[in-house]
């Protein structure tokens, strides 16, 4: 027993940060760098943060869908292409990625704003 729990945690090290989420899809975390390329290659980088946050500054090429009006504004983001979201800590980007994931998107999670310069 103890050696099948070492291996499954062996496992869940080695793989990249990724969440399991409510429909069965996978978020992946990235960091700043991976998120550069993604948007470069077409991913649409979507602020999840309140218009007031939004106005105060936000990443270029962003767009702003607040994590509230996420559900009701899917069909504003574009499918054939990655979704990468952030926010101002990361928790409400975590909720979007999961959302998006549950809707067949393929999601991935930046976190907080200031990740996408690091």
């Amino acid at each position: 027993m103890k050696s099948k729990l070492f291996a499954l945690l062996l496992l869940f090290s080695a793989t990249p940060a990724a969440i399991g989420c409510g429909g069965g899809g996978v978020v992946t975390s990235v960091d700043g760098a991976q998120a550069h390329a993604l948007v470069a290659a077409g991913a649409t980088l979507v602020d999840v943060r309140t218009p007031m946050e939004w106005e105060g500054g936000h990443l270029d090429g962003a767009v702003l869908i607040p994590v509230s009006e996420l559900q009701g504004r899917l069909a504003e983001v574009p499918r054939a292409h990655p979704v990468v979201v952030y926010c101002a800590s990361g928790s409400r980007s975590a909720r979007a990625a999961a959302m998006l994931s549950s809707a067949g998107y393929d999601a991935r999670d930046l976190g907080e704003m200031g990740n996408w310069d690091r």
